[in-house]
């Protein structure tokens, strides 16, 4: 209820701003719809996953890559079936760093797959679409320790190969111990009230955030 996600709804366009300015890469996106700025290279995970319950794994994958084709993040000369064939490889290896058993790529995700089972698709499809800039909402929630360090792994992957950005939103500073951290921020009723480094990380796990709801 601090606002941590209306502010991801307002960044990337799902709520439209009533006023101050959103830039991307010095790109005023006022008069943008949410397609627009993925086409920025922004990308972006949910509370409530957003993958859909009648495709496989790997369809999921594709539509993902084929909505980052048609909105122009690849060469337009490039087509999908292609692109697949090169990122078939990347795709098997990403789903081993997941911990994600191989036959899952083709099973549709309403067939036997558990929460943490579809965190784990979404983040595998985070590591294929390599977006500049990717928005993460309480990825851990509803995780437990295991599938927390799994999907944290992705997630350093994602970190490492692809060097883009993150802003991840979170309850929990779990999900953060295995991360490299640059900036901390905490809000509370809709204000930053406090920024820091990695190091804020650290005190807010030796004291918790009383001090800060108090304010």
């Amino acid at each position: 209820g601090a606002g941590k996600t209306t502010i991801f709804n307002l960044l990337t366009k799902v709520y439209q701003p009533t006023r101050g300015t959103i830039m991307v890469d010095g790109i005023d996106t006022h008069s943008m719809n949410t397609a627009q700025v993925n086409k920025l290279g922004v990308a972006r995970t949910f509370q409530n996953i957003r993958l859909f319950d009648n495709l496989s794994v790997e369809d999921n994958v594709k539509l993902g890559m084929h909505n980052q084709i048609n909105y122009g993040m690849f060469s337009g000369i490039m087509r999908l079936p292609s692109y697949w064939k090169q990122e078939r490889i990347a795709h098997e290896r990403a789903m081993e760093l997941l911990d994600m058993d191989p036959s899952y790529a083709e099973r549709d995700l309403n067939v036997g797959f558990s929460g943490g089972e579809k965190k784990k698709a979404e983040i595998l499809q985070l590591l294929m679409l390599k977006p500049a800039l990717a928005i993460l909402d309480e990825t851990d929630s509803g995780l437990d320790v295991d599938a927390v360090r799994t999907v944290s792994a992705g997630i350093r992957k994602y970190q490492e190969d692809c060097k883009g950005s993150l802003l991840i939103i979170t309850h929990s500073t779990k999900i953060l111990e295995s991360l490299h951290v640059d900036a901390t921020h905490v809000m509370v009723e809709g204000s930053i009230i406090k920024n820091g480094g990695a190091s804020l990380v650290d005190e807010i796990n030796e004291s918790g955030f009383a001090e800060y709801e108090q304010r």
